[in-house]
């Protein structure tokens, strides 16, 4: 199946259970923020297309939110716990062991920006994969890392459902 056809199939399956719709968009958003998984599901597209069914269907905009906000603050938790408890150990984990340079690039990133950093880096892809696990492998403090982790969970999931919602769907379509 190529990625439109996973896109459609993914809005497909919302838009015909919308009693499912907030759990599939915690896991997509999850799986998005997840040092791991994040590599491999590219999620922004979907959740951007899923912001489109907002208001085509049963789906209101701030349960919407808050399940995009709570999967994305969620995995960027259990990356910075894996990465704390697990420290530089994670990195020779697949995927991460083939991105060594992604793993340098994430490791700047944070060194120069620290908490900003985690705010900043949810917002770009590779970065997204890698910064929260570096924060927890150079011992951020768990609660300035959250307090990164959940204002930036919401920008995040707000810039990501917010275009469809506003009638904005051909957003998805540059992707």
């Amino acid at each position: 199946m190529d990625f439109s056809a996973w896109i459609q199939a993914t809005t497909g399956f919302i838009s015909l259970h919308p009693h499912l719709a907030l759990g599939v968009i915690f896991l997509l958003a999850f799986g998005e923020s997840l040092a791991f998984i994040s590599l491999l599901l590219p999620a922004t597209v979907i959740l951007l297309a899923t912001g489109a069914l907002i208001g085509e269907s049963e789906l209101a905009f701030f349960p919407v939110w808050m399940a995009a906000m709570a999967g994305a603050f969620v995995g960027d938790w259990v990356s910075w716990w894996l990465g704390y408890r697990y420290s530089y150990r994670m990195t020779t984990v697949w995927p991460l062991s083939r991105n060594p340079l992604l793993i340098q690039r994430g490791h700047r990133f944070f060194e120069k920006w620290g908490a900003w950093g985690v705010f900043i880096g949810r917002f770009f892809g590779p970065l997204r994969a890698v910064v929260p696990l570096i924060a927890g492998i150079c011992t951020m403090p768990a609660v300035k890392f959250q307090l990164a982790n959940i204002t930036s969970a919401g920008v995040w999931a707000f810039g990501i459902l917010a275009p469809g919602a506003l009638g904005l769907p051909w957003l998805a379509e540059l992707f």
